[in-house]
């Protein structure tokens, strides 16, 4: 059994997440404080009380979803799981890369907090509102969506923003363009193509400021290099040197998520199991319809550590 670590990324958020693991482990409580302290406010209210309006705001939910990640960690780890024993890749989707690399030493979480906080406002002030957008495409080749893609340049950018496997991709860029290229996408046999309820255009060029932002910010914080390989998002394949994943970050803000070819390289190269550590089952989802052989492993609560600890053993 080959195991790779992976989280989650924007949409997995909920009120009420990781409750179990702050009144359960000591060391989870330690990183929703220390996310608290990073930030200079109780994020860790707003995770636990909400509103969630106001959880999902782009800014919050970066560092309150690796918070999340990070304490379903160190809550494992307190049952004897180390990263660099246990497993041979991490991975995470879209911001889900701050909590791998933090996961895996590159950053502290004090760091990760802060950096993802401002990714969160960058992403959120890059486009103003209601002039960007994103859909997801269902039941086209990626071929045929790039094709689309391009005939609606026109009225905009618009590029492949995710690639979630199973037929699902996501485009993102200007709305006039994305609203066009969903009509054009149904004409072409889209089995299903709609607009998302989502605040900006993300991974998408329209993110250059954003991405700008990152490259000061990045350039600013220490970064070690991680105690096993990321899956990089634009990559969808390893790197271990900290300083091209600083290059990575930068280039994912509006880069393509390339989350089935991560999944698919990894099953490719002996990963026979997932462990999705954090809020909810997405990934582990995605993960069924990119590769049925992979098993996966959800650890989000207390109740989840001794069922991982067996599935691993």
């Amino acid at each position: 059994m080959t195991l790779a670590v992976t989280f989650p990324g924007q949409g997995s958020q909920a009120v009420g997440m990781g409750a179990s693991l702050i009144e359960g482990s000591a060391a989870a409580k330690a990183v929703f404080d220390e996310v608290d302290e990073a930030l200079g406010e109780k994020l860790s209210d707003l995770i636990a009380n909400g509103p969630e309006e106001a959880l999902t705001l782009t800014a919050n939910a970066q560092p309150a979803l690796m918070a999340v990640s990070i304490a379903a960690l160190r809550a494992l780890e307190e049952k004897g799981f180390e990263l660099s024993e246990n497993a041979s890749f991490v991975a995470g989707h879209s911001l889900g890369e701050y909590s791998a690399l933090c996961a895996a030493g590159t950053f502290s979480v004090t760091d990760a907090a802060k950096l993802l906080r401002i990714r969160g406002n960058a992403m959120q002030d890059a486009v103003p509102v209601g002039k960007g957008g994103m859909a997801a495409i269902i039941g086209l080749e990626q071929s045929d969506v790039d094709a689309v893609c391009a005939e609606v340049s026109e009225a905009g950018v618009c590029q492949i923003a995710n690639d979630n496997g199973g037929g699902q991709l996501v485009i993102s860029g200007d709305k006039a363009a994305v609203e066009k290229a969903t009509e054009l996408a149904s004409e072409k046999g889209a089995k299903r193509a709609l607009m998302l309820p989502v605040s900006a255009p993300f991974h998408s060029a329209l993110m250059a400021p954003a991405a700008e932002a990152m490259e000061q910010a990045l350039a600013e914080v220490a970064m070690n290099d991680p105690v096993v390989p990321l899956v990089a998002n634009v990559l969808a394949s390893p790197v271990s040197d900290a300083g091209a994943i600083r290059t990575h970050l930068v280039e994912q803000v509006t880069g393509r998520v390339r989350w089935a070819e991560s999944v698919q390289w990894m099953g490719q190269n002996g990963v026979t199991q997932l462990m999705e550590v954090g809020s909810g089952k997405v990934l582990s989802g995605l993960a069924r319809r990119i590769n049925r052989d992979m098993k996966s492993i959800n650890v989000g609560s207390m109740d989840d550590l001794d069922k991982a600890m067996e599935a691993i053993a």
